[in-house]
């Protein structure tokens, strides 16, 4: 697929008129880069027994090599998005790849676990970087009646990379070690960082309104981090010891006081981090509140259902991992159909489709049974699927078509933001809603399983229809 023009953001550069847009290889280089992104993010989970023997330490201490990954990427993603704004995008994204590409290798080449959630941490900084960028590029390289279509690739590599994560880590494992899971991601960055390099367009790092480097909120990029990483260790510490431990609270009211500060230096900076006006875009806001919402939901599905399934239902490690891969690959298939029907109809028409079928399939998941079997459970999770579909490609195309070209890193990664605090709420507090009802999930009973997942799926309906009511107001807006 290659366009013969240059696209319309890029025509004021002689380079960019003269050289054309290979469009196809810029989304495949994309494409592979984010796939990197969301592999970091699970595909080590099904190592972690491994590297308890490998390095002689407990559990408790080794689920740190997932946390940093996603401490890091939370913390630092808006800055990072910021930062590629002014630095220049496609610099910024290319050092994104050798980062997450040599931390990799220093992964690989651990021997122990300190070095090891090191490495995780240097991932988490590329990630971080590639996440917060990559639907940055759509807006710069293809026409306003293609960016449903890209958008739609890209939102289906974050669906695949969630469903070939454990699969690919597993693989690795039992072939070649612990080890594999870390090597196999420089194939796949050798070619995004050679694809991107060679055919996206030098002309989207072209400055739309210069800042001086010197002019970077570095104060305010701090502070959030900090507020981030206070409240994703708030909610990684609270799924675990529950929301009234000492520790959580004091991590919870850090990550207030770090938010008030934050505030401050904003509305003073003469460059701050975030515009607060910003926010008075009802459409990026309520974006944002319906991906957090959604990706709650969603990662509930992940979290819980392997217990109903092994718990309640008595399926095999074997079959829960088929019927678990049946959701993800379910996004993953749907993410261009969802692109190219919001090309066609609207991307928010399109949004308002895909959470009416997400907010069926999570009531749906409501009312799963030991009698009604797998068949209910892969029924709704369908529902939830393809809805989340045709949320995430619509939602993405809506809010970056909106954006000012000047401010794309920065919106993009506040739409990863979202999608990654909704990833650890949901985490947490699905888990201690279940937790509550099945308490120690190594004696209950298959009926107490089955109680708890109808009751923690009861809120997470009611949140899903919250989002749902939210994308009517955007619809309104639209038409109004």
């Amino acid at each position: 697929m290659t366009r013969q023009t240059s696209s319309p953001t890029a025509q004021p550069h002689a380079a960019a008129v003269h050289r054309p847009i290979h469009s196809g290889m810029v989304l495949t280089g994309l494409s592979l880069a984010i796939l990197l992104s969301q592999l970091g993010t699970n595909i080590i989970n099904v190592a972690l027994p491994t590297l308890v023997k490998s390095l002689g330490v407990d559990f408790a201490a080794v689920q740190w090599v997932v946390v940093s990954y996603l401490l890091v990427v939370t913390a630092l993603i808006v800055g990072v998005g910021r930062f590629g704004d002014q630095l220049g995008k496609k610099r910024l994204y290319l050092w994104g790849l050798a980062v997450f590409m040599a931390a990799s290798v220093l992964c690989a080449l651990s021997t122990s676990l300190p070095l090891l959630i090191a490495g995780r941490a240097g991932q988490g900084l590329g990630g971080a970087i590639l996440m917060a960028l990559s639907f940055a590029f759509v807006g710069e390289v293809f026409p306003k009646e293609r960016t449903g279509f890209a958008m739609g690739v890209l939102s289906t590599m974050v669906s695949f990379g969630i469903a070939l994560g454990p699969s690919l880590g597993s693989l690795a494992l039992a072939a070649f070690g612990w080890q594999a899971v870390f090597w196999v991601n420089l194939p796949f960055g050798l070619l995004a960082f050679l694809l991107v390099s060679r055919y996206l367009p030098n002309a989207v790092d072209a400055p739309k309104h210069p800042v001086p480097a010197a002019r970077f909120d570095w104060l305010g990029t701090i502070l959030l981090a900090l507020t981030l990483g206070a409240y994703a260790l708030a909610m990684t510490f609270a799924g675990k010891q529950g929301f009234d431990a000492p520790l959580v609270l004091q991590l919870g009211l850090g990550a207030l006081v770090g938010l008030a500060l934050f505030l401050a230096v904003q509305v003073k900076a003469r460059a701050p981090l975030l515009k607060l006006s910003m926010f008075g875009n009802v459409l990026l806001s309520t974006s944002m509140v319906m991906s957090v919402l959604v990706y709650a939901v969603m990662m509930a599905t992940l979290v819980l259902g392997p217990f109903f399934l092994s718990k309640a239902l008595g399926l095999d490690t074997r079959m829960v991992g088929l019927v678990m891969t049946v959701g993800p690959l379910a996004a993953a298939i749907m993410g261009v159909p969802a692109g190219t029907l919001a090309d066609r109809i609207g991307a928010r028409l399109a949004m308002v489709i895909g959470l009416a079928l997400f907010t069926v399939g999570a009531f749906a998941m409501s009312w799963v049974s030991r009698d009604g079997g797998v068949a209910i459970y892969i029924v709704a999770i369908l529902f939830i699927s393809v809805g989340l579909a045709f949320f995430q490609t619509p939602n993405n195309t809506a809010v970056m078509t909106d954006a000012r070209p000047e401010q794309r890193g920065l919106v993009s990664g506040l739409l990863a933001l979202a999608r990654n605090l909704g990833l650890i709420t949901g985490a947490s507090l699905m888990g201690a809603l279940f937790a509550s009802v099945a308490g120690d999930t190594a004696t209950a009973t298959p009926d107490l399983v089955t109680e708890a997942m109808r009751f923690a799926f009861r809120i997470a309906a009611s949140m899903a229809a919250a989002a749902f009511l939210l994308s009517l107001t955007t619809l309104r807006r639209r038409h109004a």
